[in-house]
């Protein structure tokens, strides 16, 4: 799978920008702050709906207009399709396929396949717990893009039953009569329902991605292992990776789990059991990475991850487009080069760099001039 061509309207700094691309390697080079990484980023956004750079839509629209427009042709194998949003912050974004009339975002899920490194990905390795659920959901949804409607139930459920425990924490606090709280088994049910699917999906990625990931990082930096991956959860029961659980198994445990904390959360206000309070523990040899791991171990273990996701996706379907966000001026020699070696074989892989010279000599292919908005193939 490849994109052909990117179209964008309004998107960050361009108010206009339509960009032919091929398979094979594209690097898109020119100074900080031309318009690089929007573009990478946009093609980013068409696979996961969301930015790797920014949490909210509002950014991502040009200063002074109302709206942004990414479109892609999309090419995989004989078929072609193209896939359009429409970014409405304050308002529901739209889609169309193939210009058809309207579709749900989300529907656009799986058309466009991206792994993307990027500087911010050591956040993995040494940020908060959210940004490994991030990676991991937005890895399941990859595999199976059905799942974006399962993470929008539980999103919906849990933000309902935040808003109940909220009020009834309010009212306890000011003195008032204790509110009715018989919908709140009732909000466990539906929490625990949608939480066990993607709790579910989450294990069996973690036991999946590990191999392949300790694989991809003895080829980065030879020695330097064994990676581990363990899977925290809030429920309390110790959910280990290789364990086989069953779907209502994991959404009796988080019942359970809910069970014993309603007290606790009636007080504080918030739900403090499920998928959005877990954890992945990441390991390097036999200490926690976090903490422990230097900045090149750090960067490894986090490129590992992504080349681990590249080599997953590719063995259960359309190879992804590898994207490499000014990656290569963040590693060390020796680092730059195997990267380079590893991902040159990919498909359809797109590069951004400051200079020429930060582009590994194993990518060749075609260049592009990004400067004051404009993209020039050169």
């Amino acid at each position: 799978m490849h994109v052909s061509h990117l179209s964008l309207a309004d998107f960050r700094s361009y108010a206009r920008a339509e960009v032919p691309l091929a398979p094979g390697v594209t690097a898109f080079v020119g100074p900080n702050g031309q318009g690089k990484t929007n573009l990478v980023e946009a093609i980013g956004y068409l696979a996961t709906l969301g930015s790797h750079r920014v949490s909210s839509d509002a950014p991502l629209v040009r200063m002074g207009a109302d709206r942004a427009v990414v479109r892609a042709a999309v090419t995989q194998g004989e078929r072609q399709q193209l896939v359009e949003l429409e970014l409405n912050p304050g308002r529901a974004n739209r889609a169309r396929i193939n210009r058809s009339s309207q579709v749900r975002p989300r529907d656009v899920l799986g058309i466009v396949r991206t792994v993307l490194f990027a500087p911010e990905d050591l956040a993995l390795v040494k940020g908060d717990p959210g940004e490994r659920r991030r990676f991991l959901d937005e890895l399941v949804t990859a595999r199976s893009p059905r799942l974006a409607a399962v993470r929008s139930d539980y999103e919906r459920v849990l933000k309902q039953r935040n808003t109940l425990l909220k009020s009834a924490a309010m009212a306890r606090r000011h003195g008032g009569r204790s509110m009715d709280l018989s919908t709140l088994d009732v909000w466990d049910q539906h929490l625990a329902r949608a939480g066990a699917e993607l709790l579910a999906q989450r294990l069996d990625l973690i036991a999946t991605l590990l191999p392949l990931a300790d694989k991809a990082y003895e080829q980065l930096a030879p020695g330097g292992g064994p990676l581990g991956l363990a899977y925290r959860s809030s429920a309390g029961e110790p959910v280990d990776s290789g364990e086989a659980r069953t779907r209502e198994a994991l959404y009796e445990v988080l019942l359970a789990a809910l069970a014993e904390v309603r007290k606790q959360e009636i007080e504080r206000g918030v739900t403090l059991v499920g998928p959005h309070r877990d954890d992945v523990l990441l390991r390097l040899g036999d200490l926690p990475a976090k903490g422990y791991a230097s900045h090149g171990e750090s960067w490894s273990y986090a490129l590992a991850l992504r080349l681990a996701s590249y080599e997953l996706l590719r063995s259960e379907g359309a190879e992804p487009v590898l994207i490499l966000d000014d990656v290569f001026a963040e590693l060390d020699a020796r680092r730059r080069e195997r990267l380079a070696e590893l991902v040159a074989p990919g498909e359809q892989v797109l590069v951004t760099a400051a200079v020429d010279d930060d582009v590994p000599g194993v990518l060749t292919g075609t260049r592009f001039a990004v400067s004051g908005g404009e993209v020039t193939r050169l």
